[in-house]
Formats: C-alpha cells, structure tokens, sequence
C-alpha cells in the first residue's frame, strides 16, 4: 500500500549471535496452520512460500500413556496438517522479508516510553546512546506483545474495557537431543510428523519437532506442582513416576540442566475493547488478545488480525496520502475519515473473533491434558468424524480458497454441512472463530442428544436381552 513504515524495536537485533543465545531460553514451539498461511499469502506470496520451507508438517497429535504405549489421533480426515515452526527462525525470516522492504526501516534497541496519540508523537529510549527522542507519526501500530506500552498508552485516551487472568499453571521449555541412525547421521528420536502429548490429568508435556531433528518440548504444570520440585532428586523422582519414555529420550543430565537454566513461565489471558483511538493508533497481536497456546492459535490469530485489518483498509480505500500534522494542536488536526472508518470496523468486527478464540483456547487445556485419554472423548470423536464424512460436500483445502482471502475477511459467513471444531479453527480460515464456535456448539447438543440416545438404546437392549435370557432359562427347567 506504499505507506512508509518505521519500526521499533526495544530489543537488539534477533539476527545477531549474541541475541539468539537469549531467544532460546523461553520460547515454546509455534503451530502455523492454515489461517497463518492465509494471512502471509495475502501480505505476500512468494515470503509465504519461503517460510513453508522451514516447517515440518504434523499430521495429528500422537497421545503418551503412563505405560509408554502410543495412540495417533489425526487432525483431519483429508490429510492437512499443522505445522511445526521454530519461534527464533520464524522472528529472523520475517526482520528478514522486512529489511528487503525499501519503504521498511528498523530500528532496534528503542524502547517506548510513552505517547501522545493527539499529537502524533512517540516518545523513545534509545538504549544505545541513553537518549530519549520524539518520533512523529501518522499512524501508530501497536504489536509490543502482552505487556504492551501501547496499550497502556491507548488507555489513557479511550474507555476500554480490560480483562486479564493469569492462569494457575506454568511452563518451562525442555530440549530432546537428536539420536543418531545407522549410519551416525542425527536423527529424530520420535515421529516428527505428530505433536506429541503426554497427558496426565492436571498436567502434560508436549514435544514438537525441529529442522535439526530434535524436539522443543514444553511441561505445563500447576504452579503447585512446580513449586514441590525443589531438589535434583524431586525432578528425576517426578519424571520417572509421571513420564518415564520421555525422561530416557530427554536424558537425566540433560533435563536437569533445561530444569536450572531455564526459566518458568506464566500463562495468560487478555481480554480488551476496542483496539483502536481515532485514525491514529490500533493494536494487533498479543497487545491486542494473548491466551494461552493450547489451540496452536496464537500466531496464527496474530497473523490474521493483519489480514483482517488489511482487507477493511482495501474496503474503505485508505492511501497513506495524509501529510503529517505540524501545528501540535489536537483540534486542528482533520481526521482521515477513511482510515478512522476502517480502524473502527476493526475494533467492532474482530472482538467476538478474538474472545472465542481465547476462550476456545482455555478449555482445549483441559482436552489435551485430560479428555483425549477417555473413552467418552474417543467415541465422540469418532461419532463427530462420521457425521463429518456423511454430510461434506468435499474438503475445503486452503488452495481452493484462491485470492478471495486477500479481499473478503471471511467469505464464508454460513458453513453448511457437518463441520468439527478443530477442522473450522484450523483449516477453514474462510470462518471466523466466533461463526466456528458458534457452529460447534449448535453440533454440540446434537451429539449429546446422539449420545444420550444411543445409551437409553443400549439399556433398552441389555434389558431387553437379558429378559429373553432369563425367560429361556425358566423354559429350560
């Protein structure tokens, strides 16, 4: 859209050595799907392609039991996959595709100190040179993560409704080496083409594979939990009772060591409205909704709020042809109402997406860590793939799609036919979160009623059988 677009960035360059050695101390594993896809085709298709390069496919979750035997629950019956991504390798790529950007500057190790969004003006600490400097704008962008100074900044200026929630739980990141095969060459310790789970009621870990062919894995437990692990012994102790495969694949000295260098984490949620002030300044990703990452949707929401936005600018025809205001006074300052329109949309149109998918998000904890090991979960499962097999009219692959993506935010307002959550969520970025959760739980009592259905049948049945039975014995004496 030939906008000029200065970025700023409080830490020191990702790309540099000295950086990555501090990049790999907290970083879980991001799952780009298909509405992450979407949303950097629709920016540009050639980068899109270049990143796909760098990911390992997963065709479904592979489920640990505490007896080290494995249950492979593919994600969709057609064979689209998530995809496994390095967090570190994704953040250098994309500085990557944007430093080839003529009209893109960087610049790293300018902290924002605060902002007068009447006036345009961004207020910075330079790291480098202890210096604060001013920096005027036409529009700010605000994608400074959960602890967002943006948004704060934002509040002063709009009446936003706020809400944020830590979790009682926490993760810390471990690291599976790579194994050798027959010929000595590094190799993968477990199927790279599954996230692999190992549930245990109120606590898992997972593991994700690397282009280097180990696995990033990630323990979440609840804090208590944590905080009982206090001696090398009580690590080793819990590991061998709760995940013996994984701690001989991890290793003893290895875990340990992941366990002292690296740091616990907290999880959280953030809830706000709306996202924008004026034609002056929107947040996006994180700033704008964090949640925790139990759907493998975190980026990929961030991803498409770009998208999303992108597409309302096109609609209300917003062209970066504003001058920059001089006179310092908010009054004088004429709003472009195109682009105010635009950041209004955004706001209205993508609160009830983002609440779904943070909520969406909470509750498939419980499912990962727990329900995926019940045979009530399994049946439903297999019940809610049955009834998405009678009733498709075909798969919807994200290639069928075509540019409709880069104009439309999503095309597909009323999804017919039988739809499973996790197919609309992950493979369908033509439906909103909010139109996907909706649907599912409309599908959701058909399944309870099916369910419940098929158990008074089965009492009947029994009943019914054992009543013959008894009258054959009575006829028998």
């Amino acid at each position: 859209m030939n906008w000029q677009v200065e970025i700023y960035e409080a830490r020191p360059d990702l790309r540099l050595s000295s950086s990555k050695a501090a990049a790999q101390q907290r970083s879980i594993n991001l799952a780009i799907s298909s509405r992450g896809i979407a949303a950097l085709r629709a920016v540009d298709p050639s980068a899109a392609e270049r990143f796909l390069q760098t990911v390992i496919p997963m065709r479904g979750r592979m489920i640990h039991d505490k007896h080290g035997n494995l249950q492979s629950q593919l994600y969709d019956r057609d064979g689209q996959c998530i995809n496994s991504i390095d967090r570190a390798l994704l953040n250098v790529e994309l500085l990557e595709e944007a430093s080839a950007v003529p009209n893109i500057r960087l610049t790293f190790n300018h902290k924002v100190l605060s902002a007068d969004f009447d006036q345009r003006v961004l207020f910075l600490r330079d790291a480098d040179s202890a210096t604060d400097i001013r920096v005027n704008f036409d529009l700010c962008i605000g994608a400074d993560g959960s602890y967002s100074i943006i948004r704060r900044q934002l509040m002063r200026v709009v009446r936003m409704n706020f809400q944020q929630e830590y979790i009682p739980h926490e993760y810390i990141e471990l690291k599976m080496p790579a194994g050798h095969d027959e010929h000595g060459n590094p190799a993968f310790l477990l199927d790279p083409n599954h996230l692999h789970i190992w549930p245990r009621h109120s606590f898992m870990l997972i593991a994700l594979p690397n282009k280097d062919k180990t696995f990033t894995c990630t323990l979440f437990a609840p804090t208590v939990e944590f905080d009982r692990l206090i001696t090398r012994e009580d690590v080793l102790l819990w590991f061998r009772n709760h995940f013996p495969d994984a701690l001989s694949l991890l290793g003893e000295d290895k875990l340990l060591k992941d366990f002292e260098k690296n740091p616990r984490s907290p999880l959280i949620t953030t809830k706000l409205t709306p996202y924008h002030y004026k034609d002056r300044c929107v947040i996006l990703g994180d700033a704008a909704h964090s949640m925790v990452p139990f759907y493998g949707q975190g980026l990929n929401c961030g991803l498409e709020d770009v998208r999303v936005l992108l597409t309302l600018l096109q609609e209300e025809r917003v062209v970066p042809s504003r001058t920059m205001p001089n006179s310092g006074d908010p009054e004088s300052d004429s709003i472009d109402q195109r682009l105010f329109k635009a950041l209004s949309r955004y706001s209205a149109s993508r609160h009830e997406d983002v609440v779904a998918i943070c909520e969406l998000a909470m509750d498939n904890y419980v499912e990962m860590r727990h329900s995926v090991t019940t045979p009530a979960y399994i049946m439903k499962k297999a019940l809610d793939h049955l009834l998405f097999s009678l009733t498709a009219r075909g798969p919807t692959f994200l290639s069928s799609l075509g540019d409709s993506l880069s104009r439309i935010a999503f095309p597909t307002a009323n999804p017919r036919g039988w739809l499973p959550l996790y197919t609309m969520v992950t493979f369908r970025p033509d439906i909103s979160y909010a139109t996907a959760r909706r649907k599912a739980a409309r599908q959701g009592v058909i399944l309870t009623t099916i369910a419940r259905l098929g158990t008074v049948g089965m009492c009947a049945t029994s009943f019914y059988l054992t009543w013959r039975a008894l009258r054959w014995l009575r006829s028998q004496r």
